[in-house]
Order: structure tokens, then C-alpha cells, then sequence
């Protein structure tokens, strides 16, 4: 009798530690899932901002146009991602596009003074803030889960559940460079 309350209790126990570690699992699945969908509103919020700052620019600065079109392109792209890595991508091609726009606009003095121009200037950096705490955010997130889910006794369970690692939201290097545009 007593030997079987000893195992009944160990079983219960056993089944405890699995039935949370399988709640934390999912819970922490799904913040990677809810960070994603935030990073997908700030690039969103950047893509329609696009277009005004385009129609913006291309007022003053008419003959810049392999410059429209990578920025098109680059929205283009970015809508139609779905992947971590792919909108990871297309992220990256936009800030290049968006660097050459800001660079065209260096040589047009009075666009750099236009307020409608200084209104979208000001709204894509915040865009662009809230985009890398988002990534920053997500980032955490994929940490967390994938910690969780390489770590003992966790590992034990979580691959016999089907968890498997998450992709982190990564910038490419070249990105990371500042655009040269030269007249």
C-alpha cells in the first residue's frame, strides 16, 4: 500500500512537470507568433508610408529614378513576405531603399525643407523605431523558446512534442552600411 502511494505520487508529479512544461511551451510559441505579427503591423505602417514619401520626392527630385523604383520593388517585396527570413529580407532592401531616398534628399535643399517632407521624414523614423523594437521584442521571444526548449529536462519532452527552434528576425550586414550616392 505504501509503495503504491509512493508511485502514485511520483506519477502524478511526472505528469504535473509535463503538463506545465507543455503550457510553457505553447505559451512562449505563441509570444514568438504575437512578436511577429507586431514587426508585420511597423512594416505595414512603413509600406503605406511609402508612397507619400515617393510622391514627396519625386516633386522635386524628378530624375531619380532607379531610386523610385528600388523603393517600389522593396515594398513590393515586403508585402508579399511571409517567412521570418523572407520579411527579414525584405526589411533590409527597404532601409537601402530608404537610405537612398534620404541621401536624394540631401541634394535638394528646398525638399529637405518641405514640411510635408519633414512630417514623413519624422513619421518613417518612428516607424523605424518601433520596427526595431519589435525585432528586438521578437528576437527576445525566439530566444526565450528556443532556450527552453534545448535545455534539460525540457529537451527530454519538447522534441517528442514536436517544438522545434525558431528562426530569429537577423539583418544582413550589408545593411548595416551607410548608402553612397554621389551626382
Amino acid at each position: 500500500m505504501n509503495l503504491t502511494l509512493v508511485i502514485g505520487i511520483i506519477v502524478l508529479l511526472v505528469i504535473i512537470y509535463l503538463w506545465f512544461t507543455y503550457n510553457s511551451l505553447v505559451v512562449l510559441r505563441e509570444r514568438i507568433k504575437e512578436a511577429l505579427s507586431q514587426i508585420d503591423v511597423q512594416l505595414k505602417r512603413r509600406a503605406d508610408l511609402i508612397p507619400n514619401l515617393i510622391e514627396t520626392v519625386k516633386g522635386y527630385a524628378k530624375h531619380e529614378k532607379e531610386v523610385f523604383e528600388k523603393v517600389t520593388q522593396a515594398r513590393a517585396n515586403m508585402l508579399k513576405a511571409q517567412t521570418p527570413q523572407q520579411k527579414a529580407e525584405a526589411d533590409n532592401m527597404m532601409e537601402k531603399a530608404l537610405k537612398s531616398i534620404f541621401a536624394v534628399a540631401e541634394a535638394y535643399p528646398d525638399l529637405k525643407a518641405s514640411e510635408n517632407f519633414l512630417n514623413l521624414q519624422e513619421e518613417l523614423t518612428d516607424t523605424e523605431n518601433k520596427i526595431s523594437y519589435s525585432r528586438q521584442f521578437y528576437n527576445s521571444n525566439v530566444l526565450a523558446f528556443n532556450s527552453s526548449i534545448k535545455t534539460f529536462p525540457t529537451i527530454l519532452i519538447a522534441n517528442q512534442l514536436g517544438f522545434k527552434p525558431a528562426e530569429f528576425f537577423e539583418t544582413e550586414e550589408e545593411s548595416k552600411k551607410e548608402v553612397k550616392v554621389k551626382f
